[in-house]
């Protein structure tokens, strides 16, 4: 089959990513392949798996070990900057998964299949001539670290490639998965970690900065870093959808921070199949690969139930309060797929065809549809999911827009309680879009379900003696399953208190030895969540601090925005500041801002003037400087900071900083702004000194304003002061 495969793969470089690669930005726009072989090794295939347990009897599940290490020759040329590079080899190995689905009587007896990998393959590429690809302008923020994730990404759930082969098979139903469940991963607290921070070229031994990276597919999260302490107190919840259980894992790894090479703390994997049964795991589980440690974690599987009858339950275990309509702990997931638009109007130029994409956001969350280039019919079956909060208070917003020139190509909004009342709270139809053409309309198919956390019956002296598995990952892969027996605390429906004192058994060396835990001091911190992305992570081979080139902690959603721990240390020291005495309106100091938006440039302009009466960290005063995120991006290319200014209460800075995002996007967004204590070298006066949410919903954005804002601990409520 192998000569025919490239066949295809040629087939597939020169008429879908040629142009896709063309259209994706003006200085691309003569890129082109000049020769496609990806040579005469096939890929080998060296290990096949069926499932023949919890799988559905219409499907058939393979997992095949796959192998390719060919002799390519890949050449491409941009003629605009005579600029040639290609690819002169390519290795890839890992774990892809074949679904057979449905079966069907008659002849080919399947309708159609999915593949997709598991988890990142492993991917290699030697290429040539890429420098100078990279210096071209529009590519030159890449490197082939982050080229290398985007391909790996790419082929990773929820991504899947789906081929119909029977012409009556519904496809658009293949191309609508309903994820297993939900894994909500309460990362709370780690214990007798190992130092490996060292002072005095290693004389003196010091303590570590440790923080997690969680996996499950190709969701990534890292949490916070915690400070020279073995043992850390995150107290941190993240939410990942579950697609296919069966060999899929949860895998985390500890890393203590350092400003060249982070080193490695300790990893963990437990098979999904195991929480599943549980349905609640809270337990201390031993670290693999180092000597010693011990990771904290509350594990609950959360069932997709098609119907609203458990809604007000799960809303008042999770403390859905009607003034936080768009952050917290998750009720339910809307599935939305993106079927195709029509009679979409001109975009700025008349009689010109639009490139349509589609912008949806629901509260502070936001997703893209990719582009499709010079047609008002566009199609796109792609496939989005959203975390609900409060599907009784929160509405999807869709936006089309014409990406060459940045205008509405029309709109609607459609609230989530609509769906509550629907047959099996879905809905499959062509919706008629606002500020456009008199016939424009969007086929959309939108499913909500609701997140219920199954009790299971058991009697009192139940014991849990679950099969967890955690490997050893090393470099040929190995997996060691460990029997583990654990007695796990009572679960409660409150996601948002802390877990009672579990009574755990170690998993060391020597098998049933048991250990006593420490109770759990720290409580978690109230519902706050303002994003869930973490795609800016990479990932790479296991052990390998270095895994991670832009370190970004994602938002914990059961804590606040910023680092919970910040905000504890600061209404700590709010207290000792008061000392009987009654503080002003703005204890914390203010801070004064200029915001406005430049329809010209297309670019929200914010300009930090200065701050006054802040709070002192030390005898000197403090170091103040300013940093500021648009949310919900808080990767590490969408933050600015000011320079620090040193031992004054009272900075000037005058620093101007932009975001560019257009103005109806922008109304949708939020500015997140937190004054912080720089402090020196090794010095533990680092820290918050207070906050600001400043709201962009304003008819005065286009105009402006410059304002004084009060400081917070969390940045709520903010007190505008004239």
């Amino acid at each position: 089959m192998w000569p025919f495969i490239c066949q295809f793969i040629e087939k597939l470089f020169r008429e879908t990513i040629e142009p896709a690669v063309r259209g994706a930005h003006t200085h691309l726009s003569t890129f082109s392949f000049t020769r496609v072989d990806v040579g005469q090794q096939p890929l080998r295939i060296n290990g096949v798996k069926v499932y023949t347990e919890n799988v559905d009897k219409r499907q058939i599940i393979l997992d095949l070990q796959i192998s390719f290490v060919g002799n390519c020759e890949i050449d491409l040329e941009i003629k605009r900057y005579f600029c040639r590079a290609g690819v002169q080899s390519i290795q890839i190995h890992g774990t892809m998964r074949v679904i057979l689905e449905p079966l069907i009587g008659d002849m080919p007896l399947v309708g159609a299949l999915s593949i997709f990998f598991l988890r990142k393959p492993l991917l290699e590429i030697n290429w040539t001539g890429l420098t100078n690809l990279l210096d071209i302008p529009g590519l030159n923020g890449l490197s082939d670290t982050i080229i290398l994730d985007i391909i790996s990404n790419y082929l990773v759930l929820p991504n899947r490639i789906t081929v119909p082969l029977v012409s009556e098979v519904q496809i658009a139903q293949l191309r609508f998965p309903i994820p297993k469940g939900v894994l909500r991963i309460h990362f709370i607290e780690a214990q007798d970690l190992q130092g490996k921070d060292t002072y005095l070229k290693g004389l003196v031994k010091g303590k570590s900065d440790p923080y997690g990276v969680i996996r499950v597919g190709n969701q990534i999260f890292q949490s916070k870093v915690i400070k020279e302490n073995l043992s850390p107190k995150w107290n941190e919840v993240y939410e990942a959808l579950v697609y296919e259980h069966p060999g899929q894992e949860l895998e985390i790894e500890l890393f203590d921070e350092d400003p060249d090479k982070d080193d490695f703390l300790g990893s963990l994997m437990i098979d999904l199949i195991e929480v599943e049964k549980e349905r609640l795991l809270d337990e201390w589980f031993t670290l693999d690969e180092v000597l010693r440690g011990k990771l904290h974690l509350k594990l609950e599987w959360l069932t997709l139930m098609p119907d609203a009858s458990n809604l007000e339950k799960v809303l008042t275990d999770i403390r859905a309060d009607k003034d936080q309509a768009n952050d917290g702990l998750s009720s339910s997931l809307l599935i939305l797929y993106l079927d195709s638009a029509r009679n979409l109007p001109s975009g700025k130029k008349i009689y010109s065809n639009p490139n349509p994409l589609v912008q949806m956001s629901v509260g502070h969350k936001a997703q893209e549809s990719k582009i499709r280039y010079k047609t008002n019919e566009p199609v796109w079956e792609e496939n989005f999911t959203f975390f609900i909060h409060n599907p009784k208070r929160q509405e999807l917003e869709v936006e089309v827009k014409d990406e060459q020139h940045q205008c509405c190509l029309g709109n609607l909004r459609i609230p989530l309680s609509q769906l509550l009342s629907c047959e099996d709270m879905t809905l499959n139809r062509r919706f008629q879009l606002s500020n456009s053409g008199p016939n424009s309309s969007l086929k959309m198919k939108l499913a909500l379900r609701v997140l219920h956390l199954e009790k299971q019956e058991r009697s009192p002296d139940h014991q849990h003696s679950a099969q967890v598995k955690r490997p050893s990952v090393s470099k040929e892969g190995r997996k060691i399953s460990v029997r583990s027996h654990m007695s796990p605390s009572p679960g409660t429906g409150d996601s948002c208190t802390a877990p009672s004192t579990p009574v755990i058994g170690g998993c060391d060396n020597k098998p049933g030895v048991e250990e006593r835990a420490q109770p759990a001091e720290a409580s978690l911190q109230g519902p706050r969540d303002l994003g869930r992305s973490s795609s800016s992570l990479q990932a790479g081979s296991t052990g390998s601090p270095s895994h991670v080139s832009i370190k970004e902690p994602t938002p914990s959603i059961a804590s606040d925005i910023s680092l919970p721990v910040a905000t504890q240390e600061l209404r700590q020291r709010l207290r000792q500041l008061e000392n009987g005495t009654t503080l002003g309106q703005s204890p914390l100091g203010q801070i004064q801002l200029t915001v406005r938006h430049s329809s010209q440039r297309n670019k929200l302009v914010v300009v930090v003037h200065s701050c006054r009466n802040l709070i002192a960290f030390s005898e000197d005063g403090s170091d103040p400087y300013v940093r500021l995120y648009l949310l919900p991006d808080k990767r590490r290319s969408g933050r600015r900071k000011t320079h620090v200014s040193k031992k004054t209460l009272n900075p000037v800075f005058d620093q101007s900083f932009d975001f560019s995002v257009s103005l109806p996007d922008v109304q949708r967004r939020t500015l997140d702004v937190a004054v912080k204590n720089s402090g020196g070298f090794l010095s533990k006066d680092k820290g918050l000194l207070g906050k600001v949410l400043v709201g962009l919903a304003s008819e005065e954005l286009a105009k402006g304003w410059t304002q004084w804002y009060d400081l917070t601990e969390d940045g709520t409520r903010p007190h505008v002061v004239t």
